[in-house]
């Protein structure tokens, strides 16, 4: 009987570790088709760890714990692993130098990935699957309605343009005639240098433009010199 019993819990075991393996394959998998450096491997082996580690915490509290006497806290381990996750989230979230700050959504998956694993571990399985649902639609399927449907913002992309000019160049009609072809501008900065100004600024365009159609389109402009431009995103 106890060998029978033995037998269902490494069962149960089997079931949690495989489905905590599955979730952070697909969160995983999103990453790793978009070429992000923590991709199917991490998020497959941060899941099933983070199950595995849960089980350990929940089935110590009822093996090692006694009748009348203070109880082990299942909580303890799964809480440890939420703050280690932490750091390697961290590790992804990186400042470029043009300012833009990439990795934040892939650091929240990895979080993502650790708490299915968790919640495997401690055997709510309908809420892991349900999470997994939810990331996906947030993922996946709510942008694409909101690209079709949404805001005109969420459907610009931003370029960081540097405009070499002419000095004799009348600055404030350059500007317009940039706005005139359908592009915003913000964040413009001149500077004077020898005989030429300097314009840096970040224009925003529709997703439908390549940063390239944005460099031909700036730089056919009257008193432009020479263009820089680099994609933000």
């Amino acid at each position: 009987m106890k060998k029978i019993l033995l037998t269902e819990f490494n069962f149960e075991i089997l079931i949690k570790l495989s489905f905590a393996a599955i979730a952070g394959l697909v969160i995983g998998l999103e990453r790793e088709l978009k070429g992000k450096p923590l991709g199917l491997k991490t998020c497959l082996i941060v899941s099933v760890i983070s199950c595995l580690l849960t089980v350990v915490s929940f089935e110590s509290a009822f093996l090692y714990s006694k009748e009348y006497s203070r109880p082990m806290d299942p909580g303890r381990i799964p809480s440890y692993i939420i703050s280690g996750i932490g750091f390697l989230g961290a590790g992804v979230i990186l400042r470029r130098s043009n300012e833009a700050i990439s990795g934040l959504t892939t650091a929240a998956l990895v979080l993502a990935s650790a708490a299915l694993g968790i919640t495997i571990g401690a055997g709510f399985y309908f809420e892991a699957l349900t999470g997994v649902f939810f990331i996906i639609l947030g993922m996946k399927v709510i942008p694409y309605f909101f690209n079709k449907l949404g805001p005109k913002k969420l459907n610009e992309k931003e370029i960081k343009v540097k405009l070499y000019i002419k000095e004799t160049t009348d600055l404030t009609t350059l500007l317009k005639e940039i706005k005139a072809k359908s592009f915003g501008i913000k964040q413009v900065k001149i500077k004077e240098e020898a005989d030429d100004l300097i314009i840096t600024c970040i224009v925003s365009a529709h997703k439908k433009f390549y940063t390239t159609d944005i460099y031909y389109a700036v730089k056919s402009l009257n008193g432009v010199i020479k263009v820089d431009a680099e994609s933000l995103q």
